[in-house]
């Protein structure tokens, strides 16, 4: 179970954006992320930041609600739109699972040492 969230904000006739995921990290612990890709709509992210872990779905969903409530309360409003910015958010979920090195065969996590 993952949770998205889109929010824009209109300043100075520009259109500001902010998408929130919640992700699960790897490892099997139950452990959760939120994920963040703020910038201007109909460009790159200027952004990508990560909150968390936190212990389950419920844990990080709370954590969005009150992200959610605190960015109304200077403006922003939930948009309907997809997001646009899915590739950025899960290069920064790979990056916070931890290194790979590719080999011909495939990808394999790093050993822990």
């Amino acid at each position: 179970m993952s949770r998205t969230l889109c929010l824009i904000r209109n300043c100075l006739g520009l259109t500001v954006r902010i998408e929130l995921v919640t992700r699960p990290l790897a490892g099997e612990q139950g452990l959760w992320i939120l994920l963040f890709a703020a910038g201007l709509s109909g460009a790159q992210p200027s952004s990508v930041k990560a909150q968390g872990p936190f212990r389950g779905p419920v844990a990080a969903g709370r954590v969005l609600d009150e992200v959610a409530a605190s960015l109304a309360g200077v403006g922003y409003q939930e948009c309907s739109d997809p997001l646009i910015w899915c590739l950025h958010l899960q290069a920064e979920l790979r990056r916070l699972n931890g290194p790979r090195r590719c080999r011909p065969s495939g990808c394999e996590s790093r050993p822990e040492l």
